[in-house]
């Protein structure tokens, strides 16, 4: 992902509620959210291309109810070729059954297999986030809040990440929550396409035109840009639904939908098929 928005226990009716946005060339190859074959508890959709590691995803779902997501950290000079998948962290945690904290801890070791990123993980009791940038060498559990992540680390105040943040808070806000409330705020938001004004751009060390050309919720160019837009609500009893909208050059190619019951402490019922 490039863009991550995180409403945690921020809510009546609702433990968790993310939107988020995956930017990447259209070329790369990859398969929208489903059920996985090879674990069946794993809802996310998935990178088809060759790399070094385990085929991986950036964001999903597991039927016990823990739930991760990744964006990568934008820092192109210390971009090495001989990296692992960043993708394959977070398939780690939705096939295993570590708790966030401990899983998080684990990557210390191992870390500089990797290129820089940004990893959350839940629970639904918790909520942690992990970089292997920045000062801090530790896993940090995050407080109820609404949260946003880029390609910098939590919360950096680039200008899509604090304008969609106020647009969760709103969009958050509005939702009653009742069964059959519309997703589709939710998926207006991150379709956002607003570059922010040259005075605003951030110096990740790319040039000014692709800084300019990433700097909007949305992308859009003839070879590089939002391939999907996810949305995904948990309510505390542990029914979820998700929905994802894909896009190639061309515009909007597909949406799928899932809906069921996480199999949470609180809830003893079992994860039902999608609908």
């Amino acid at each position: 992902m490039c863009l991550i928005l995180v409403a945690w226990q921020s809510h009546p009716d609702y433990a968790l509620v993310v939107a988020g946005n995956r930017d990447e060339f259209y070329a790369r190859p990859a398969a929208p959210v489903h059920w996985w074959e090879d674990a069946p508890q794993v809802l996310a959709g998935r990178d088809m291309a060759e790399v070094i590691g385990e085929p991986g995803t950036w964001m999903g779902l597991a039927g016990d109810g823990r739930f991760a997501a990744l964006t990568n950290y934008r820092a192109p000079s210390e971009k090495r070729t001989d990296a692992r998948s960043r993708g394959e962290l977070v398939a780690g945690f939705l096939r295993g059954d570590s708790d966030p904290q401990s899983y998080l801890a684990g990557l210390a070791p191992r870390t500089g297999a990797y290129n820089g990123f940004n990893l959350l993980a839940c629970d639904l009791r918790e909520l942690w986030w992990y970089s292997n940038r920045g000062a801090s060498p530790n896993p940090q559990r995050l407080k109820p809040g609404i949260y946003g992540l880029s390609n910098a680390l939590l919360d950096t105040p680039w200008p899509k990440v604090r304008s969609r943040v106020g647009a969760l808070a709103e969009t958050l806000a509005a939702d009653t929550g009742l069964a059959g409330a519309s997703i589709e705020p939710y998926l207006e938001l991150l379709a956002n396409d607003r570059q922010a004004l040259d005075c605003e751009l951030p110096r990740t060390g790319v040039t000014p035109e692709w800084e300019k050309l990433l700097s909007s919720a949305f992308i859009r160019s003839p070879s590089y840009g939002t391939r999907a837009s996810t949305v995904l609500r948990v309510r505390h009893d542990g029914r979820f639904e998700l929905s994802e909208r894909s896009f190639d050059a061309n515009g909007r190619t597909g949406e799928v939908s899932y809906r069921g019951h996480l199999r949470v402490a609180r809830d003893a019922g079992s994860v039902q098929a999608p609908r």
